[in-house]
């Protein structure tokens, strides 16, 4: 990949991610407005009232550094979730008006603007359309064989870009099993530390600890969700696409005696 396309991959990605992140922070407005210390735990009994106690604020502050990056995780997904949405529709990979204006320059026979057009409108339907065209005046088997291998590479291609989604979802439980583990150690050091370490030392160091996981999950399994949809969706459109082209190109087959 040239730093060009890197470049090009990073403002489009941007530009979904920008209305997430403004989404982000309205919703943080009423937690930007209060105090950012947690609340201290009662003296007199070890159970916190997590509903009443701690808002949602508290608990991202209290879940510290890795729970902001795992923040930071969520709105890169959910920008990666809707650029893929939006980018690998059916409209997007094979454009309507396209596919017409081919079919009518093949219908009168002027493969070479068929093929200008392809150059000049690429996508999905249109690079494999110009992998045949290019192999025009070849048999009919040289033609199908350029039409799948470009299909199999634009196929490949458009997987790793939903592969990302699946990457998020398994990195975000992750960090936050980092996390947790981070918050047991700091609790068992109060153990080792402590003559008389009290339950609501241990559990206060333990719940804070699980926020971690707890948030990396709420990445995780809906980040999980949008990849099975999004790489079931791709594969319909795709056969659908590979139908339609392998139709045009129907009339290069030879008719049998």
């Amino acid at each position: 990949m040239t730093f060009r396309q890197v470049r090009s991959r990073v403002f489009e990605l941007a530009k979904y991610a920008l209305p997430a992140l403004i989404v982000l922070f309205f919703a943080a407005l009423p937690l930007l407005a209060q105090d950012g210390a947690a609340p201290a735990p009662a003296e007199n009994s070890g159970d916190i009232d997590l509903a009443g106690d701690l808002t949602i604020g508290d608990l991202i502050v209290l879940s510290g550094f890795i729970g902001w990056v795992i923040i930071g995780l969520s709105v890169v997904t959910l920008a990666v979730i809707i650029e893929n949405y939006v980018t690998l529709s059916r409209d997007k990979l094979a454009p309507p008006a396209i596919i017409d204006e081919v079919q009518s320059l093949f219908e009168e026979g002027q493969f070479q603007e068929a093929m200008e057009l392809c150059e000049n409108e690429p996508n999905f339907f249109t690079r494999v359309v110009g992998a045949g065209i290019a192999k025009i005046g070849h048999p009919y088997d040289v033609i199908q064989t350029a039409i799948q291998e470009m299909g199999d590479e634009e196929s490949i291609r458009l997987n790793q870009k939903i592969g990302w989604i699946s990457v998020l979802a398994a990195v975000s439980p992750m960090l936050g099993l980092f996390g947790t583990v981070q918050g047991m150690i700091a609790s068992f050091h109060i153990i080792a530390s402590t003559a008389n370490p009290t339950p609501a030392q241990l559990a206060g160091g333990i719940y804070v600890a699980l926020l971690t996981t707890f948030e990396g999950l709420m990445v995780a399994i809906p980040a999980t969700a949008a990849f099975a949809y999004l790489r079931n969706r791709l594969t319909r459109n795709i056969i659908e696409v590979g139908a339609i082209v392998e139709d045009l190109f129907e009339r290069f087959r030879p008719t049998g005696n």
